[in-house]
């Protein structure tokens, strides 16, 4: 094996790449053996066998577990790992159903190939609570997987990893070999297998004595019948799940020997800088590179239409050599568009809806009478801007185009996505596509989109040999996928009593799919939501926690208004709106007493509270704001979580922290400008990152309400983190804010 396989084809394991190591399920091989689990029935694999058993002697069946001889137990994960934990969380699940030794638990991420999409996904997305007999499982199973195949979905986004792969198919697959080695041991000690244990990678039988590891039936179990619906355990049996168990991923990057995407290393390997036009749509019509031609180490010049590339022996000298080069682009309908202009269009398109215009998302009992027989009326406008995803490590790519062939390294949230753009790009057929992924400096929607592998495959088959594509941060910040921005305007309606009757809601819409803005948490009997599409040139994508991020400030912000405008404290207000809902209230609830917040404060400091429940997890928050000085410094923030069954607390926990990280700096600084149809910011300068001195102490309380229903962990800690802050900075200066970031307002 070369050194650029060794590189290129692993997944990561201790910091080793190698292509032995994407060997599933059902393989014998190197002594190891791995068991076949029906969590893909009707798969076939005949198609697997020359991608991951090759080798002489092996043979595959299908895959999600394998067993050594050395009894380690492999999970074979089909999600990336970006720093959300999910390796182990996902490891634990298959694990503990397996009663395996975690200290002999190893995990692999499965290769870019359609056994295996997010079928599990798919299945929590369209059907969440359809539950069939066993004898029909491997039917729907297999109708989900073909459906999901279809779509090429093989993604790590949404929150999914845990509450859909996790539930469905890992713990499916742990307690099937599990229940496959037992019937292993059972067939030949001679016992019932109902008196065989299972314990740390044992199989134990008390009456005879006898005991040995799972490797020892490791073979005999692959001759067994393969459960379609193995008994799962009960949360009171678990040993691994719900306890705070050591990262796997996290050794390799204390030591250095975790590999990223930008670290890919091939023989011969150029470096590529790029620009691309500034406007969206627009291409290049003329550059003089005469200069960079000059410049030591430049290889090529490529004019690429939508963009500009230098090949130099070195990424320093490339992206020196591109800096000179004076380039013009053709114009387009956006180059007189600014931002003013953009919220101006919103504004029309919403003014042009009126009170039945729009696309309805949800609709219940009649808002326009009870808002016009409402004793008190409370209207409201809300703005957000553009945001960027700043990932830590900048979008890189490399490539290598010869021979008919192409290999591609990089970090992606769709390793199958991936590896499909990148064969449109090369002009190739999918199967002559290897893709390799890496670990993810940093993901939040940003790398489940393609153009940074298109434009490194281009560049590589223009020159030939492989190329590794970096973006400048200038280059990260002006051509992302954006957060989109948006302006959403509220009406609601309170009787004498205070009490809510009506609300009713609109909002600017750009980017599909949506995470629809709905209240069927609180108790409103009549609602209406309602959105307007608005078209503009400039690129979207998933931000974390999509539009939840949007609207969880929009809606929890206009909450805290109709409880000023109703007389009453907010948390009360929302307990109101909650009534009924056993689980909502508990979460609240904690929060508010996490929080003291019956206590007073000193003079210009306050409290606030935000409620949003987002993917399938529960989270309420309290942030304590100091306002004495010349701007906002949030003290400390509290968050009370229900996500179901958090699997690993110390993951969910850090979790919760990270997206208070990213949303508060979105919260204090966050903002994407346009002028003349181009992006003005460049780089952390003026795209501005939350520093260390400016991070609030987090304290988080978890409550497992529903085992059965697991929660996301990734995404809903930040939803409700920006209008805790802007409720908490009314409550201490009686300023509402009604736009972000805060950096665009005056606190002297």
């Amino acid at each position: 094996m070369s050194d650029a396989e060794t590189m290129a084809d692993s997944p990561k394991k201790k910091g080793k790449w190698t292509r032995r190591a994407f060997i599933g399920a059902g393989v014998v091989a190197g002594g190891a053996l791995v068991i076949g689990v029906a969590v893909r029935p009707g798969n076939p694999t005949d198609d697997l066998s020359p991608l991951l058993a090759s080798g002489a002697g092996e043979q595959l069946l299908n895959a999600w577990v394998k067993i050594g001889t050395d009894n380690v137990v492999t999970a074979i994960i089909p999600h990336v790992e970006m720093g959300q934990g999910a390796f182990t969380a996902l490891a634990q699940m298959l694990a503990d159903e397996m009663d395996a030794d975690w200290t002999k638990v190893e995990v692999l991420e499965s290769p870019a190939i359609d056994q295996y999409v997010s079928d599990s996904i798919g299945r929590e997305f369209i059907a969440p609570n359809l539950e069939v007999p066993a004898i029909l499982e491997p039917t729907v199973a297999g109708g989900f997987l073909e459906l999901v195949q279809t779509m090429g979905l093989q993604i790590t986004g949404g929150s999914f990893s845990v509450r859909a792969t996790g539930q469905r198919a890992m713990r499916t697959a742990g307690a099937a070999a599990r229940e496959m080695l037992v019937a292993a041991a059972a067939s030949e000690w001679n016992v019932p297998a109902t008196e065989i244990a299972t314990e740390d990678s044992m199989l134990i039988h008390a009456k005879s004595g006898k005991s040995e590891p799972f490797a020892k039936f490791a073979t005999a179990a692959a001759a067994q019948s393969l459960p379609a619906k193995p008994k799962l355990k009960s949360p009171e049996n678990y040993k691994l799940m719900g306890k705070p168990l050591a990262r796997h991923d996290i050794p390799g990057k204390v030591d250095g020997t975790a590999l990223f995407g930008i670290d890919a290393k091939v023989p011969g390997m150029k470096y590529a800088a790029v620009k691309a036009a500034p406007v969206i749509g627009a291409t290049v019509a003329s550059m003089d590179a005469s200069a960079a031609k000059a410049m030591p180490g430049v290889l090529q010049i490529l004019n690429m239409g939508n963009f500009v590339a230098v090949v130099a022996d070195g990424y320093w000298q490339a992206q020196q050599a591109l800096n000179t080069i004076d380039t013009k682009y053709t114009q387009t309908e956006a180059d007189d568009l600014n931002l003013d202009g953009l919220f101006a269009r919103y504004d029309s398109y919403l003014n042009d809806a009126g009170d039945d215009g729009g696309d309805t998302e949800t609709e219940e009992g009649n808002v326009t009478d009870a808002f016009a027989g409402a004793t008190t009326q409370v209207e409201a406008e809300y703005k957000v801007p553009f945001l960027a995803h700043a990932t830590m490590e900048p979008m890189n790519c490399t490539a290598w185009v010869r021979d008919g062939k192409c290999d591609v390294w990089a970090g992606h949230q769709s390793p199958l996505g991936a590896r499909k753009a990148a064969a449109a790009a090369a002009e190739l057929d999918f199967d002559d596509v290897n893709y390799h992924n890496a670990y993810l400096g940093g993901g939040f929607g940003r790398r489940s989109e393609n153009d940074n592998i298109e434009m490194a495959v281009r560049i590589a088959k223009a020159t030939g040999y492989p190329v590794k594509m970096i973006w400048s941060r200038e280059e990260d910040t002006m051509q992302d996928h954006y957060r989109p921005s948006a302006t959403s305007r509220f009406q609601g309606g309170l009787d004498a009593d205070g009490k809510a009757v009506s609300w009713s809601n609109i909002h600017t819409h750009l980017f599909d799919p949506q995470e629809a803005p709905t209240v069927p948490y609180y108790n409103i009997a009549n609602h209406k939501i309602r959105k307007v599409d608005v078209p503009t040139h400039l690129r979207f994508g998933p931000w974390r926690s999509v539009d939840h991020s949007q609207h969880g400030f929009f809606i929890e912000s206009f909450v805290d208004e109709m409880a000023h405008a109703a007389g009453k404290d907010g948390y009360a207000f929302r307990r109101e709106l909650l009534a009924g809902s056993e689980r909502h209230l508990k979460i609240l609830d904690l929060a508010a007493k996490m929080s003291g917040w019956d206590q007073p404060l000193p003079e210009k400091h306050g409290r606030g509270i935000a409620f949003v429940p987002s993917f399938g997890s529960i989270i309420a928050q309290v942030a304590e704001v100091d306002m004495s000085g010349t701007k906002p410094k949030v003290k400390k923030i509290y968050v009370a979580a229900d996500a179901g069954f958090v699997v690993n607390p110390d993951g969910f926990i850090a979790q919760m922290e990270s997206a208070i990280v990213y949303g508060l700096t979105a919260t204090l600084y966050g903002e994407i400008s346009i002028k003349n149809g181009a992006v003005q910011q460049s780089n952390f300068h003026d795209y501005q990152m939350l520093r260390i001195n400016e991070m609030p102490e987090v304290e988080v309380q978890i409550i497992n309400g529903d085992h059965k229903r697991l929660g996301g962990g990734g995404e809903p800690g930040l939803p409700p983190l920006a209008p805790a802050v802007t409720n908490a900075i009314f409550a201490a200066t009686g300023t509402r804010i009604r736009e972000l970031p805060l950096s665009k307002h005056s606190f002297a």
